[in-house]
């Protein structure tokens, strides 16, 4: 039968509960960079991938999947724009923002306040990022000289620059 000292006993029990004190909990199960798949119908769009501050930080073609952090700084999220552009086709937009981890709560039960404002902030392991986007885009309508035409589309469809022109009729 081993026997263990009492000092070195107690030391592996400090030691044991300092590992679960000083860590939080989604920096011990979470992580803190997630793949996004990012697809479109039809696929062959160029995709460019900003971040919160206007930086490209990923070009190519759908479908792709992309490596993108969750969090950036001391409790900040991270937040992508991604546009859509394919010959003849009209280009699409989608924006992506890391929301809160579910793992980060369970600081309340293992990392403590250390955990909660400390380890998981830093580490961005209290965010997390959705797993993928699609854009469904739509021809371009072709006008001969004069010609109007009407076309319906979602609001999602509709180029940023255009929406502040916007009139709600309801």
């Amino acid at each position: 039968m081993l026997r263990v000292s009492k000092p070195i006993l107690l030391t592996l029990c400090v030691v044991f509960i300092a590992s679960f004190a000083l860590s939080g909990c989604a920096t011990i199960v979470g992580k803190d960079v997630f793949p996004l798949t990012i697809n479109s119908n039809p696929d062959g769009a160029t995709i460019i991938i900003k971040d919160e501050k206007g930086r490209k930080v990923y070009s190519g073609a759908t479908p792709s999947t992309v490596t993108l952090a969750a969090g950036e700084s001391y409790f900040h999220a991270k937040t992508y724009d991604i546009t859509f552009s394919k010959e003849g086709y009209a280009e699409q937009y989608a924006s992506i923002k890391a929301t809160l981890s579910g793992w980060y709560f369970g600081n309340i039960l293992f990392g403590g306040l250390i955990g909660m404002l400390i380890v998981d902030p830093i580490t961005g392991k209290m965010w997390k990022l959705q797993t993928d986007v699609s854009a469904n885009l739509s021809q371009k309508v072709s006008l001969n000289n004069n010609e109007s035409a009407l076309k319906i589309m979602t609001l999602s469809q509709v180029p940023e620059e255009l929406r502040k022109s916007l009139v709600k009729i309801n």
